[in-house]
């Protein structure tokens, strides 16, 4: 990912009391800050468990690593994205919204929105029928608030949400679960690849100012993972073991494009709200050179059936590893949890290769440093 102008409005007063900030570890610091949740599969923690639909992670071996040792509806082996992120703030995880234990003082950890299935847009994962559409979940969020003001009053609630940090995660399902389907599906006899791109790139912009009418200042966006390569692709697509071409093609085209978008919304709003999390060139790292990062396989998933374990569901049926954390994917299309810890340490600490204008961990020191200055 490129360098970016998004430093020019810090004085070196400020960055030099961010280095300060930083060095100091005051990981502590950012557990009063709300975290919020919004996307897809990637990051769902069980809100799919209360809707009607096939798209689910709750039941076993889903969360056979996990602390309870039990499915939570997250659709990992253990953790996931979201959970590692709660880790560095040093927060507790967030709840689905849709939990009835998302209540009281609870509420002041945050939420999680995201429901597995969606996409950017409408019509994707109609398959799925009861998932939290992306506009609906922005509609919750405002819900949520609400909620938040009747319990510690407006003003709080408003300074809570500002201060907050999103994650979002969307786009991979437009493609696999829309645009690559089915041969000849309604999208990509609309559109083709590149002008489908475009699309998405353009509602992916509407529904981000959406959120940021909503009032986060600080929004973690992530972009698509290795799509073709993912054991699902590679035993219904890809040709020996290779990666689906067209799949890696869309990915490759997709996110430059939410580079360029993010720096747009960016120079919109007047300040770097939006950062850029290259998840695809992070996970395509160990999908190329698995070994490097202590996985034996990049290729077969820990948990499925047929080639690469890649066809069907996780389930108790199917074949399961002994050691996930040897397995970069737990199943057909999820990393596992250790990949997961993986691409938050690339969100955290990684060059401006994998994050735009600055990785996660700067963007927080710069939010502690700004507060400090204005205390």
């Amino acid at each position: 990912m490129g360098s970016s102008g998004g430093w020019r409005w810090w004085a070196w007063g400020v960055v030099s009391l961010v280095m300060a900030v930083a060095s100091s570890g005051m990981r502590g610091a950012d557990a009063a800050r709300a975290f919020f949740v919004f996307g897809d599969s990637l990051v769902d923690n069980g809100n799919n468990n209360y809707l009607a639909t096939s798209a689910r992670a709750d039941s076993p071996p889903y969360g056979i690593d996990y602390p309870t040792r039990r499915p939570t509806g997250r659709f990992s082996n253990g953790l996931n994205i979201p959970d590692f992120i709660s880790r560095e703030l040093g927060a507790e995880s967030t709840l689905p919204y849709l939990s009835p234990e998302l209540t009281g003082q609870r509420l002041l950890v945050g939420a999680n929105f995201a429901s597995a299935g969606i996409g950017i847009l409408n019509d994707t994962g109609i398959q799925f029928v009861n998932i939290i559409r992306i506009y609906r979940q922005l509609e919750y969020f405002q819900e949520y608030q609400r909620r938040l003001s009747a319990l510690v009053g407006k003003e709080r609630a408003q300074r809570l949400v500002t201060g907050s940090l999103v994650l979002i995660t969307l786009g991979g399902n437009d493609f696999v679960n829309n645009y690559y389907l089915v041969p000849f599906s309604a999208r990509s006899r609309q559109f083709a690849l590149p002008d489908y791109v475009k699309y998405l790139i353009s509602e992916y912009k509407k529904i981000l100012r959406r959120l940021y009418d909503l009032g986060p200042r600080r929004v973690l966006v992530t972009g698509t993972g290795p799509l073709g390569c993912v054991p699902a692709e590679l035993a219904m697509r890809g040709r020996n073991g290779e990666c689906s071409e067209e799949l890696q093609r869309a990915g490759s085209l997709f996110n430059p494009q939410l580079v360029q978008m993010l720096a747009q919304l960016n120079s919109e709003v007047g300040s770097d709200v939006f950062i850029g999390a290259n998840t695809r060139q992070m996970s395509n790292d160990f999908v190329s050179n698995p070994r490097a990062f202590g996985f034996i396989t990049s290729k077969v998933a820990c948990c499925g059936q047929g080639p690469y374990n890649g066809l069907g569901l996780c389930t108790v049926a199917s074949n399961l590893c002994p050691n996930r954390d040897v397995y970069a994917f737990w199943d057909p299309f999820h990393p596992s949890e250790r990949a997961n810890g993986l691409i938050v340490q690339q969100i955290m600490s990684g060059p401006t290769e994998y994050m735009y204008p600055m990785n996660l961990s700067t963007a927080l020191a710069l939010d502690r440093a700004l507060a400090s200055s204005l205390n």
